[in-house]
Formats: C-alpha cells, sequence, structure tokens
C-alpha cells in the first residue's frame, strides 16, 4: 500500500468519524421561519450500548507508541512482529484494555478483533512505498 493511500484512507476514516458532530449541528426551521435545532446522534439514557475506540484508532494507538508500557511494540517493530505471528489482535485488544482506552469486554467481541486483525493487516502492507 503507498504512503498516499494509507493518508487518504486516515482522511476517510476522521471524516466518517466526524460525520455525526456536523449533522448534530445543523440547523432547520420551521414552517413560521424560527430556527430549529436538530440533533442526529441522540442516545437513549438507558441504552446498553459500549462504546468502543474504533478497531482503526485501536491499531494506529498501538503503531504510533501508545501501547509501549503495555508491551506492545510501535512502527516498523510492530508490523514484524505481526508478520512473524508473535503479535495479534488479541495482543493488542488487551494492551489497550489494560491502559484502559477500551472496556473488558472487547476481548470478547469477535468482529472487533477481526476488524483489529484487518488493520494490522493493512499496516503490514504499507511497507511498499514504492511510488
Amino acid at each position: 500500500m503507498k504512503l498516499s493511500t494509507l493518508v487518504d484512507s486516515v482522511f476517510i476514516v476522521a471524516s466518517i468519524a466526524l460525520l455525526p458532530g456536523i449533522g448534530g449541528a445543523q440547523i432547520a426551521t420551521n414552517n413560521s421561519g424560527e430556527p430549529i435545532a436538530i440533533k442526529f446522534n441522540n442516545l437513549p439514557t438507558h441504552s446498553t450500548n459500549v462504546s468502543y475506540l474504533k478497531p482503526f484508532n485501536a491499531a494506529f494507538v498501538a503503531y504510533q507508541g501508545n501501547l509501549k508500557a503495555q508491551g506492545i511494540p510501535s512502527g516498523s517493530a510492530l508490523v514484524s512482529q505481526y508478520q512473524t505471528g508473535s503479535l495479534t489482535a488479541l495482543d493488542v485488544v488487551k494492551a489497550a484494555v489494560n491502559a484502559k482506552m477500551l472496556p473488558a469486554q472487547a476481548l470478547n467481541d469477535i468482529d472487533y478483533l477481526n476488524a483489529v486483525e484487518s488493520q494490522l493487516t493493512s499496516f503490514d502492507n504499507t511497507n511498499d512505498l514504492s511510488y
């Protein structure tokens, strides 16, 4: 994967992540022309949804070195250990849980673990920086 593709991917993910906040800031008007604030991201107060760090962000936090205190290497060392199989998505998620960046439930969320795995695989492909 080329560096420009990775940068484009980061911008796309950031844009998607910011959309709810942008939507929540829109103002509509009623028939009399008075502004009505519209919030698109209201959750009921009794919601049992667990808010996770996005899988891309969990992998990227590790890549940036923010999980070194939990034993996860950063940058090319992370990629190398992932390539050799000495580091897995579960290792990254465990470290993020220990760093209090994720709830413990993430350890049992197969979809979340698979998404982190996918992100680690994409870092694996960033070594091809040929243009």
